[in-house]
């Protein structure tokens, strides 16, 4: 293989997408097992797992996608669509990536290895037939997200807490509505030739949706800290002063959305907007510093 094409395989996995990975360590913090060895390795070879099986993920994607792929304007340069990658090489490399990492789920945990199994399944299935179901279509990308979050509780065996499955769907919903948005208003008439169910969505429709989640997110976590249950199970009374960050973390992402028109990758924002860079990093520090000293 030359090295043209592993740069363009590297940048066909995506490894910047690899951020949404990270939720894998959601309940290695608010389990409070942050410092624990063990706990950590475990959950780092979990994050990596996932990152291989993302990965060939996103080149059976651009494999399916790849005529719709070549009408937008932005994902015609991926190294698929562009023609710099070869389909047949991208097949070999996604089948080889999935079957080692589910191989390897597997030896690390059993239902750890279901879970992968069932993201992959899920994301197949997304890509052949349930993103042209609308609503469906984003439901199954958030679904990712909390299989995600509920991988790292399992690999580490500590409880699978309701809060985090509800925080998880409701992020990653208002996260896929806002992308959706973004690309309806982006590609505008030619929508719908980019991707079909974008022409059962609409800006109105879409507002609607998001407004709703931007208050279910707001109320669920608010209601997360300062439940009793959650306070006596953490031995603090304290998470609700992490509030004003999600807040301003959800404000300042509909300001980007709505304003700058920033929201077709959310994954890049977390990267380029410096606010919302420092926004999470202070909510990070301040729930470490709650629930650990």
């Amino acid at each position: 293989m030359d090295t043209f094409t592993l740069f363009q395989i590297i940048r066909a996995i995506r490894p910047k997408q690899w951020i949404k990975n990270l939720i894998v360590f959601a309940a290695l913090v608010f389990s409070q097992h942050l410092f624990e060895p063990y706990s950590i390795i475990t959950s780092l070879f979990a994050f990596l797992l996932f990152c291989l099986f993302t990965g060939s993920v996103y080149l059976i994607n651009d494999v399916m996608d790849v005529e719709e792929d070549r009408q937008h304007p932005y994902k015609k340069e991926r190294p698929i669509a562009s023609g710099k990658l070869k389909i047949q090489t991208a097949v070999i490399i996604a089948i080889t990536m999935a079957m080692v990492s589910l191989g390897m789920s597997f030896y690390l945990n059993p239902m750890f290895g279901v879970i992968t199994l069932v993201y992959f399944v899920s994301n197949i299935a997304y890509s052949t037939y349930l993103k042209h179901i609308v609503i469906i279509d984003v439901m199954i990308i958030a679904l990712g997200f909390v299989l995600r979050a509920v991988g790292g509780a399992v690999v580490i065996d500590v409880e699978i807490s309701p809060w985090l499955i509800i925080c998880t769907t409701l992020l990653a919903l208002f996260l896929g509505f806002g992308k959706r948005r973004h690309e309806l208003v982006l590609m505008k008439e030619s929508a719908k030739e980019h991707r079909s169910i974008l022409d059962e969505y609409s800006s109105y429709f879409l507002d609607q949706i998001i407004a709703v989640l931007t208050a279910s997110i707001v109320v669920t976590y608010a209601l997360y800290t300062m439940s009793e249950k959650v306070q006596l199970k953490l031995h603090t009374t304290y998470l609700n002063l992490t509030i004003p960050f999600v807040l301003y973390g959800i404000f300042r992402y509909l300001y980007l959305v709505h304003q700058k028109n920033r929201g077709g990758d959310p994954t890049s924002l977390f990267f380029t907007d410096k606010p919302l860079l420092i926004n999470i990093g202070l909510w990070l520090v301040t729930v470490c510093i709650i629930l650990y000293i």
